[in-house]
């Protein structure tokens, strides 16, 4: 992923995580608010209680790559912030495509169908 499209800095994650709109599900959290970019940013968090680097490591690689497929889904103009829960190690891939679209819905981030 290039380095122009994902958050890095520790206050770009605060501001998006206290002035930002979220959704829970049961293998992820979302977080999102409009950025004035034109372009969607985005962030990964895997919190330590998750498990050792492997387990951190594998379900950051399993959200980048749900968001990678369905980037296209999306409005552009967001920061967002993919959070890991426990279930991101062990549930399906159709079961995280499905929470990922449902709670972007949620959210107003997708694109409507015409």
């Amino acid at each position: 992923m290039k380095q122009a499209v994902t958050l890095k800095k520790n206050y770009e994650f605060r501001r998006l995580y206290q002035r930002g709109a979220s959704a829970a599900g049961g293998c992820m959290v979302v977080y999102c608010r409009k950025n004035r970019l034109g372009r969607n940013r985005l962030g990964l968090t895997a919190s330590v209680k998750l498990g050792h680097a492997v387990q951190r490591n594998r379900a950051r690689r399993r959200l980048r790559e749900v968001y990678r497929l369905n980037a296209d889904k999306l409005r552009p103009g967001y920061d967002v912030i993919l959070v890991a829960r426990g279930r991101t190690l062990t549930a399906s891939w159709r079961e995280m495509n499905d929470t990922f679209l449902r709670l972007c819905r949620k959210l107003g981030m997708q694109k409507e169908d015409p």
